[in-house]
């Protein structure tokens, strides 16, 4: 079997071949470092974390560099607004940021690149650039010539007019054609800025990563990814930059881009205010609720994001859960092969999450009715199989008593009622057992009674 992919740029699934055997370049944008980030930032994390742990079950080295833009003009606002340096703000939301998707059980990438840090290599691009005669400098500005490159739209499939028309370009008295964009803009005295040859000033956002991808992945790259709403203008203009820097060599063999995320029927943003932190949701939610939400539509798909959504997906991990507390005491075979089921082949078929999921629920059920042998090869599978999707990695019991927030009756504390229910029964004081666990139902905490005891989980 092998991976295929949706290519944004030939609009077609691909077999998936990097240029190099058995050996992976992939590069997807990260936050800019201003704020919390909010779900629709999550969501490209975890849905190329999640291509990151397929790519390593095919391919001996993959590497995945996922960058950091800490200089914009929103972080200087957000920065003086607070009175501190940009480097500061930007360092502080970018831990703010790692914090919440490892909450996610998002895998750290290969290399994180800050764009402060490459300074020089994006000076170097402009000026090759300029040399090659697709930039030009105008009133302290350096901008792209978009005119100077052929092709320039093939990513997003329209022509210079259908650009210009109602996109949201700047119209300024420097330009030669209004579509032109900036590489390089000038910073007042009192702007963060950088020395360079056209000024005092700093880089444009599209030229970041164009730089950051050359300095750490190479000229060409198997795969970018990123959300839908960068395909024009950043990464079309990624593109221009970056074939022109390079005669016109290949820049990206696969791009890959995820879907929007609605919220109650519309587009989440910011000017409509109906956005979600991720940080807000994981005071509700655990982090792997909110991944599973996440993975339960194919990341192409606009996905609307609930409440329901979210009470769905804890429901699914409490079932899945639930199952692996049962089969405990079964060791795990680590020689099963996860590969030749069908929860892997759907996962090959363009991250298929929905059907792998579904794949998931087949093999728990049939795990509560299996024989012994039948037993160890299928909560082996379950278990390769979450790993791949970052799901189902901690312990059952540890799912059931762990609560999303620090909030809450603690663990201790409910292991003292249940005990104290037990004694009220032993006692025939059924009264006071009925009224520990409607106390402990007020709390969350749900009790399950056994032949081996009592159970308990948080709703």
């Amino acid at each position: 079997m092998t991976l295929h992919v949706y290519n944004t740029q030939s609009r077609q699934k691909e077999a998936f071949i990097p240029l190099e055997d058995d050996k992976v370049k992939m590069y997807v944008c990260g936050p800019t470092v201003y704020n919390l980030v909010h779900i629709g930032n999550a969501r490209p994390v975890v849905v190329f974390d999640t291509l990151f742990r397929m790519l390593q079950s095919e391919y001996s080295e993959v590497i995945y560099a996922r960058n950091i833009t800490d200089i914009d003009d929103k972080i200087m606002k957000a920065a003086a607004a607070n009175g501190e340096p940009i480097s500061t703000l930007a360092a502080r939301y970018a831990k703010e940021f790692d914090a919440d998707m490892s909450e996610l059980n998002n895998l750290a990438p290969t290399i994180v690149p800050y764009a402060t840090d490459h300074l020089p290599e994006m000076i170097d691009m402009i000026q090759r650039l300029i040399d090659k005669g697709h930039a030009y400098e105008a009133q302290g500005h350096v901008l792209f010539a978009v005119q100077s490159m052929e092709d320039y739209g093939k990513l997003s499939n329209r022509s210079l007019d259908d650009m210009l028309d109602g996109a949201r370009v700047e119209i300024a008295a420097y330009k030669k054609y209004a579509g032109d964009f900036v590489l390089w803009k000038p910073s007042s005295g009192e702007e963060p800025g950088w020395e360079s040859p056209w000024g005092f000033g700093r880089p444009g956002w599209h030229l970041e990563c164009s730089a950051m991808i050359e300095a750490h992945l190479g000229d060409t790259i198997d795969i970018h990814g990123g959300g839908r709403d960068l395909v024009f203008p950043h990464h079309e203009n990624e593109v221009a930059q970056s074939c022109c820097a390079h005669d016109g060599k290949q820049y990206v063999r696969y791009w890959m881009h995820n879907g929007y995320i609605n919220i109650g029927g519309e587009k989440m943003s910011k000017s409509l205010n109906n956005f979600k932190t991720v940080r807000e949701l994981l005071t509700q939610y655990k982090g792997e609720v909110i991944r599973f939400a996440l993975l339960s539509a194919q990341y192409r798909s606009e996905l609307d994001f609930s409440v329901d959504l979210l009470t769905q997906s804890k429901s699914s991990l409490d079932s899945l859960y639930g199952f692996l507390r049962d089969a405990q005491d079964i060791e795990v075979d680590a020689d099963v092969d996860i590969k030749s089921h069908p929860l892997y082949a759907a996962l090959l078929d363009d991250l298929n999450t929905p059907i792998a999921i579904s794949e998931l629920h087949q093999m728990a059920k049939a795990l509560n009715k299996a024989d012994a042998d039948e037993k160890v090869r299928l909560k082996s599978l379950i278990i390769q199989a979450g790993k791949l999707m970052g799901l189902l990695q901690q312990n059952p019991e540890q799912w059931f008593t762990s609560s999303a927030s620090q909030e809450g009756i603690s663990a201790e504390d409910i292991e003292a009622m249940i005990e104290a229910r037990v004694q009220a029964k032993l006692g025939k004081d059924y009264a006071r057992a009925d009224e520990i666990r409607q106390q402990l139902l007020s709390e969350g905490v749900v009790l399950e009674d056994s032949r081996e005891g009592t159970k308990w989980r948080r709703q």
